[in-house]
């Protein structure tokens, strides 16, 4: 057939792979979420869903989705290997129930703040923009040795990782600004916040340029979870007792642990 019916082959030959990279174009997109039709949002989420898969793998690759299809079908759902709304919906309950503001709400009560004696001031170097904050004793002391690990762990970073930018609010400076802010139970501000407890916390993890460290805009949480402060804190928070509001990238909750049982409560006879 001559040059011409070469190349008419070969293009024919070369359309199939064209249409195979389409395809696994959408796949990709699937992976990271059929959840909304917004995929820079669901992106957002794609580091908490690895650690809850118990996966390393990229959320565009097959080893992610063959984890996702393991995690659904041990949790009843279709085993898609997609992050849809079903499964999307059992993990974001699971993130909610672990928070420990959740639980100590759980009667509908909201929590009274802690006595003065029982905060404590964090140091200048642990501030981000020179705002005074304090916190919990025990909060404060956990945040320490999260920060002395992450700092023995991660490469050197940005000089703010881990820096706090939020602590205690006492709940009248709440109350009196989300009354003249007009946003009382809007994202920003709530009238019974976990910041009241001494215990929630704001940690600086990184921002997108032109934003701040609490934005909430998607650009922002996007560029948040990227960092590598960020990917340590989901995989180490929890060994010094803190629990992420995984909306809120900064936004860490710290649960002391339970005492054991006094020596009153021992059987007789039984030592500790």
């Amino acid at each position: 057939m001559g040059a011409a019916g070469n190349r008419a082959r070969g293009g024919l030959r070369r359309r199939p792979g064209r249409r195979g990279r389409h395809q696994r174009r959408q796949l990709r997109s699937a992976r990271l979420g059929a959840v909304s039709p917004a995929r820079t949002r669901l992106a957002i989420y794609a580091v908490k869903i690895a650690a809850e898969i118990s996966t390393r793998c990229a959320a565009d690759t097959p080893g992610f989705a063959a984890a996702l299809a393991r995690w659904q079908a041990a949790h009843a759902l279709l085993a898609t290997g997609i992050v849809d709304a079903p499964g999307f919906a059992v993990m974001n309950a699971g993130w909610t129930a672990a928070r420990p503001f959740v639980a100590a709400t759980r009667d509908g009560k909201c929590p009274l703040p802690p006595a003065a004696t029982a905060l404590a001031a964090a140091g200048t170097e642990e501030n981000y923009g020179g705002k005074a904050i304090v916190l919990h004793r025990d909060a404060l002391a956990a945040y320490r040795r999260l920060r002395a690990a992450a700092r023995r762990e991660l490469p050197r970073g940005d000089a703010d990782w881990f820096r706090i930018f939020s602590g205690y609010r006492a709940p009248v400076d709440d109350d009196l600004r989300c009354l003249a802010e007009g946003n009382c139970n809007g994202i920003v501000r709530a009238t019974c916040s976990a910041h009241r407890t001494g215990l929630a916390i704001d940690l600086h993890v990184g921002h997108a340029p032109g934003f701040g460290p609490d934005s909430s805009n998607d650009a922002n949480r996007r560029a948040m979870v990227r960092t590598l402060a960020y990917r340590w804190l989901v995989t180490n928070a929890a060994r010094f007792g803190f629990a992420n509001y995984v909306f809120e990238p900064w936004h860490w909750e710290y649960a002391p642990p339970r005492r054991p049982a006094s020596t009153r409560e021992r059987a007789p006879g039984k030592t500790p």
